[in-house]
């Protein structure tokens, strides 16, 4: 229920003081409209474009995005951009229909059809995003708009064509559809905006708001293709040095590039002197590497998961995303440029071995499920002569607690079968070496590698005994029947029997 006023006669007072609290929140005047199961279908199908977020009123992250998406609800009214929101506890029916399975689950409405929303969730991140969405893949820019158009987002393409059709006007199209979520595409064969620009047509030119604010497209762009636009543009769209958080890990996760940190304490004197040392390596190497500073203060955690084991800013580590391997300067000396320089140089060379987290090796192993830790895993689930089958677990992983006494009962059923591994490993503190080609993104992860390979099998099944010993069945290479089974299922007159068959004659 929502209160527009609270007048109440002084008989209500006590009541109203104990509502306040609650009203206080739904009173204010807010622009992101309130949906429910009897107004959402309309809602959606109705408008031409639409953000909905489900959420949790409990929810922390919830609570983070609320502001920023109240501002952006407001800026974005002006451009009849609709934002709304659905409460999840007031409507769980509808939130289950929607298959929202976590909170804020945010998705993107266009007539009624849904796909998630991918954009940042800081207010310039969503309007930025949802601008874009608003537009065709490419905009009509004229002499008028020029201006305005090059500022509209931190990346913003333009073609000066002499003609619609000229090339590379279908494959810059082409492009742009392709990425329309990520940059704002124009395109002009208005005289006056090409003479303003400064080219030749066909041209293609990228303006920014960091780092070189012009950069046109340095190929015979009459042969360029989408192929050779997207490259240029995802090569344009990382700055040099940037600062990483988690509205745009995401850029320099999907990179292909390795990733460096400068850790550093952005409260210091010194921060921007620290940031401008490490930029120097960083245009000497952009385009084999991506470079970011981080706050090491609040991300503190995220350093130790880097390896880097001390306290002491500013660190330098390199990572290779794909493989999350790290490669942690050594704490003990100070970062300068020459340094960076000079471990850059040598990780892109394959001269560094990668910093291995691992748990202690347990001195026993007594219990049927085999404890692995980082520096045991090339030795137990690489012998070639056993069946390895392998649980990456986290602790605080209410998934992982449950399978934990399956995944025990399952080792106990093969506690005798000397072929075969029944493995757990704590994946947060330890690290998979560089010779196992997956890496873990979730938990619990369940691997199978068989006997004398190096391929791993994922399962997918359900987590029941039943259908993980039918798993183990299907992969296993070697013999499976445990000593308890063999004896129980031994015949009562075999061969190795000292008792003699008596047959009574006719």
């Amino acid at each position: 229920m929502r209160f527009s006023s609270f007048g109440t006669p002084a008989c209500f007072l006590a009541l109203a003081s104990l509502v306040l609290a609650d009203a206080t929140a739904s009173d204010v005047p807010s622009d992101v409209l309130k949906l429910t199961a009897a107004t959402f279908e309309e809602a959606v199908s109705s408008n031409p474009l639409m953000l909905v977020e489900f959420f949790a009123p409990w929810c922390g992250h919830c609570k983070a995005l609320a502001p920023h998406y109240e501002e952006a609800a407001t800026a974005l009214k002006e451009k009849n951009i609709t934002l709304a929101s659905v409460d999840c506890v007031d409507e769980a029916d509808l939130c289950q229909a929607k298959e929202v399975q976590g909170y804020p689950t945010i998705k993107v409405y266009k007539k009624g059809q849904a796909t998630d929303y991918p954009g940042q969730r800081k207010a310039d991140g969503i309007i930025s995003y949802m601008v874009k969405q608003s537009l065709p893949a490419v905009s009509e820019v004229t002499a008028a708009n020029h201006q305005e158009f090059q500022k509209a987002d931190k990346l913003v393409v333009v073609a000066y064509l002499s003609s619609a059709t000229e090339a590379p006007a279908a494959e810059y199209s082409a492009t742009a559809e392709k990425h329309r979520d990520n940059f704002l595409f124009g395109s002009t064969t208005d005289e006056a905006a090409i003479k303003a620009a400064g080219v030749n047509p066909p041209a293609v030119v990228v303006y920014r708001s960091y780092d070189e604010p012009r950069s046109e497209y340095p190929y015979p762009v009459l042969s360029a293709t989408t192929k050779d636009l997207e490259d240029w543009l995802q090569e344009l769209a990382v700055p040099i040095i940037d600062e990483v958080n988690g509205d745009n890990y995401a850029i320099y996760a999907q990179s292909p590039k390795p990733l460096a940190y400068l850790f550093i304490d952005p409260t210091t004197e010194q921060k921007d002197a620290q940031i401008a040392s490490i930029k120097s390596v960083a245009q000497k190497y952009k385009s084999k590497m991506n470079f970011v500073w981080i706050d090491a203060v609040k991300f503190g955690d995220h350093a130790k998961a880097l390896n880097l084991q001390e306290a002491k800013w500013p660190s330098f580590v390199i990572q290779d995303v794909e493989k999350q391997l790290k490669y942690p300067f050594d704490q003990s000396k100070d970062v300068t440029p020459e340094d960076a320089t000079s471990w850059v140089k040598q990780y892109l060379d394959g001269k560094l071995e990668p910093s291995l987290k691992s748990q202690p090796i347990p001195e026993t192993q007594n219990e049927a499920v085999y404890n692995l830790v980082g520096k045991t895993f090339d030795e137990v689930v690489f012998d070639d002569s056993k069946d390895v089958f392998v649980e990456f677990y986290a602790s605080w992983c209410g998934h992982c607690k449950r399978l934990a006494p399956v995944w025990e009962n399952l080792a106990e059923k093969y506690s005798d079968s000397k072929g075969l591994v029944i493995a757990k490993m704590e994946a947060q503190d330890n690290d998979l070496p560089a010779s196992v080609p997956f890496r873990v993104s979730g938990f619990p992860t369940l691997k199978f590698k068989p006997a004398g390979g190096r391929d791993f099998v994922d399962y997918e099944g359900d987590r029941s005994i039943e259908s993980l010993i039918a798993f183990v069945q299907q992969h296993a290479k070697n013999p499976l029947s445990s000593l308890k089974e063999e004896q129980a299922q031994a015949p009562l007159g075999d061969n190795n029997s000292t008792t003699t068959d008596v047959h009574d004659e006719l």
